[in-house]
């Protein structure tokens, strides 16, 4: 299942506010996260009327809860809400028992675990990269050659 496209900009303000709202100790200041200027739903495709969600980044989680924005684009206007909420607990177990990958969406996420959903972009960037590196490592290892033939 392919990542849903769609994306907003971050209510800096009141991802902070709810930020500050994880703080689990008193006195307890932990050093704010820095953050992305835009965020991009992180669900699989989903169904029009299904909120969007991204996860933020928080330096302290209390009670191993994560802090995920909602959205939805309705009537004109764009409306966030922000949450606190446990992960999902699924696993996937592939070729041993011991070992397995988490689903990183929250608990009774709609649709898809995060293992079924891929990203068509990041899977380029990923591509693009290993090329560079491959060229780098080509030019490289022919310049060498060359050098040492002179």
């Amino acid at each position: 299942m392919l990542q849903c496209t769609a994306f907003t900009e971050l209510p800096e303000m009141g991802a902070r506010v709810a930020l500050m709202g994880l703080e689990d100790e008193p006195g307890g200041a932990s050093e704010a996260p820095e953050l992305d200027a835009f965020l991009l739903c992180e669900l699989g495709e989903h169904e029009e009327g299904v909120e969007h969600a991204a996860q933020l980044p928080s330096m302290s989680a209390s009670g191993g809860r994560d802090l995920w924005m909602f959205w939805t684009d309705g009537d004109g206007r764009r409306k966030f809400r922000f949450a606190e909420l446990l992960p999902c607990p699924a696993v996937i177990h592939r070729l041993s028992v011991k070992d397995g990958d988490a689903c990183v969406l929250f608990d009774r996420h709609p649709a898809a675990h995060s293992w079924d959903v891929t990203d068509p972009l990041a899977d380029l960037m990923a591509e693009r990269i290993r090329e560079e590196v491959r060229r780098d490592r080509g030019d490289g290892g022919a310049e060498g050659v060359r050098g040492g033939g002179s």
